[in-house]
């Protein structure tokens, strides 16, 4: 056993024996083994200083003329400073009786005389080491209490927000998607009740998110550990689809991985804008058919003949009118589309003429751009509306040309699946940032703002797209990396 320095002692030890050669003896044993010793001769002397300078472990003759060592040791068990003090009988009394009622009164071991010093300081070390144990466990119980204490402060907090919100928020399970809680205002707006939710998930009651897009939400969730305002159609218990913006955060409760969703329901405030849309939308097309039909007779020369610069700016003009058309056109779609006026009327076609039509169409525009446009199709029935399966994959294609540069190569494939057709759109391009993957998506985003004067694009193109895949039952997302390009999947199920 190595001794620690005396500034820094195991542990305080008071020996109470009315021997003074003990005493001397046992002080000398510990201190020289780094242990601070305080001896008294009295056990009221003893009873004292342990109360003023509570010590770590106390070792207590049995027969001492004052009070005996029994006593002494009821006397600390009694006071709440001292009671939680180990106490070790040191006795020449070596009878059963003797020990049973050392540890009767409270005594943690008996330790008989003449003692071996060996024995003595291992027994001493074994109970302080307990002690420190039962200390230390105290004290993360005492944290653990509080931790507890606090924890549910939190939840009452939590809990307290959750049910008086206006918004609506509904908590599911991460591993499955069911359904855990609700809020008052998500079941006033989807129509059910708490019970008829619980357990289900978005697919089972119907709620307007299908699998695979609830798939790639938790993806990005994952991912990011939130999400921000994803738009989704939210569909009632009646039927009534509702828009709503969606955010939802990681969250735990019970020691479960759970996923908080709240809801914004921006239903009336997207059919006003729709309305606006269309009106105005409407409203510009009479003007822009005049003045589209007044430029094509300036090019024809039926007006007069144009100097170059002349000729120049009615180029200029021709080029300006014609996107101004293309994105009247493309907001009108997305409007038809989203309130249900687009008629999706589905036929049997084979895939591989579908991509094949695409591919010519784009054919051109690929050629004027110096790209290598490369088809790998298949022989497969689906049945699509195949105008705008064909309006899908063109903008698809004139987005991978328009951010590709010259002499790079864009391939168009197709895979049978289990259940459904994969269709890829892989280009070489610039790529796009991991925070745009899904914001490309939604109406008038672009990856740069830039690229609606550059490109001649109306930000609208993907959102068309994305709306017409999902009347089809299926799902549209993108991968990319920054500087090699990037891949466009659409998932088409075979029976729709």
């Amino acid at each position: 056993m190595h001794s620690q320095p005396l500034d820094k002692p195991k542990a305080n030890i008071l020996v109470i024996d009315d021997t003074p050669e003990n005493l001397q003896l046992l002080a000398a044993m510990l201190t020289g083994q780094g242990y601070k010793v305080r001896s008294v001769t009295k056990a009221t002397a003893g009873l004292r200083g342990a109360q003023a300078a509570p010590p770590d472990l106390i070792l207590l003759d049995v027969n001492m003329p004052e009070m005996n060592g029994y006593e002494v040791c009821q006397h600390l068990k009694a006071n709440e400073i001292t009671r939680d003090i180990p106490v070790i009988f040191l006795s020449a009394m070596d009878s059963v009786l003797d020990k049973v009622k050392a540890f009767s009164v409270g005594g943690v071991d008996y330790i008989t005389k003449p003692f071996n010093v060996e024995e003595v300081l291992a027994r001493l070390e074994n109970h302080l080491m307990i002690r420190n144990l039962r200390a230390s466990l105290q004290e993360q119980n005492a944290m653990l209490e509080q931790e507890i204490q606090e924890r549910h402060e939190v939840e009452e907090k939590f809990a307290k927000a959750f049910s008086s919100s206006p918004s609506p928020i509904m908590i599911s399970s991460l591993t499955d998607g069911c359904f855990i809680d609700a809020n008052s205002s998500f079941l006033r707006m989807s129509g059910y009740s708490l019970e008829e939710i619980i357990g289900n998930t978005f697919t089972e009651l119907n709620l307007g998110m299908n699998p695979q897009r609830y798939t790639s939400t938790i993806g990005q969730l994952l991912e990011k550990g939130s999400l921000q305002n994803h738009e989704i159609e939210f569909r009632t218990k009646s039927g009534e689809v509702r828009i709503a913006l969606l955010s939802a955060e990681l969250i735990e409760l019970s020691g479960r991985e759970c996923v908080l969703n709240t809801f914004n329901d921006i239903t009336e405030g997207r059919r006003l804008e729709n309305e606006f849309i269309s009106l105005v939308s409407h409203e510009l097309r009479t003007p822009l058919t005049s003045l589209m039909g007044a430029l094509d007779l300036l090019a024809a020369g039926q007006l007069g003949t144009l100097t170059s610069r002349g000729q120049q700016v009615l180029n200029i003009a021709i080029t300006n009118t014609e996107r101004l058309i293309r994105l009247v056109n493309d907001i009108l779609d997305l409007e038809r589309i989203k309130s249900g006026k687009l008629t999706i009327q589905k036929l049997k076609c084979n895939a591989g003429n579908l991509l094949t039509q695409s591919a010519e169409v784009m054919q051109p525009m690929a050629e004027r751009s110096q790209i290598n446009l490369v088809i790998e199709p298949i022989t497969a029935e689906i049945l699509v509306d195949p105008d705008r399966i064909l309006q899908t994959l063109t903008n698809l294609l004139s987005n991978a040309i328009k951010f590709s540069e010259p002499g790079t190569t864009i391939w168009l494939r197709a895979q049978i699946q289990p259940n459904y057709l994969q269709i890829t759109v892989q280009d070489q391009g610039r790529g796009i940032p991991a925070d745009k993957l899904q914001t490309i998506f939604e109406r008038f985003q672009q990856v740069d703002a830039s690229d609606s004067r550059k490109k001649g694009g109306t930000g609208l193109g993907l959102a068309i797209c994305r709306n017409i895949v999902e009347q089809h039952g299926g799902n549209i997302w993108a991968e990319s990396i920054l500087g090699q390009g990037s891949i466009f999947y659409l998932i088409l199920p075979f029976v729709a």
